[in-house]
């Protein structure tokens, strides 16, 4: 697993699911399992399912900028580095909400 944050004055390599010695929790478990459910309705050729996506993947971008900017952000003076797992977190986010919103389906025409 990749890092998302190094905090060097404890010592600290904290990434979505081990954040030992801080107080973040296991912040990237809610993005795994929204990817989950967006790769199930990238499956699914429905169009509720895309629809359902659309909600899911822009959830998922909304909960990876709030990851970062709680991970990332300044505490008592003391700012971590940002590692690239945090930034691939932002970029995957992005690339599943353009992907959700031009889902390639075929619709059936009407008479």
């Amino acid at each position: 697993m990749l890092p998302w944050v190094t905090i060097e004055s404890r010592n600290i390599v904290a990434t979505g699911l081990r954040t030992d010695g801080t107080s973040f929790g296991k912040p990237g478990l809610m993005n795994l399992i929204l990817a989950i459910f967006a790769t199930l309705f990238f499956l699914l050729p429905k169009i509720w399912a895309k629809r359902t996506n659309l909600f899911v993947c822009g959830f998922n971008l909304a909960w990876a900028v709030r990851n970062y900017i709680i991970v990332s952000g300044c505490f008592a003076g003391e700012c971590p580095d940002k590692e690239t797992g945090l930034y691939l977190l932002i970029l995957s986010a992005v690339i599943m909400v353009t992907s959700a919103v031009f889902p390639d389906l075929e619709l059936k025409k009407e008479d």
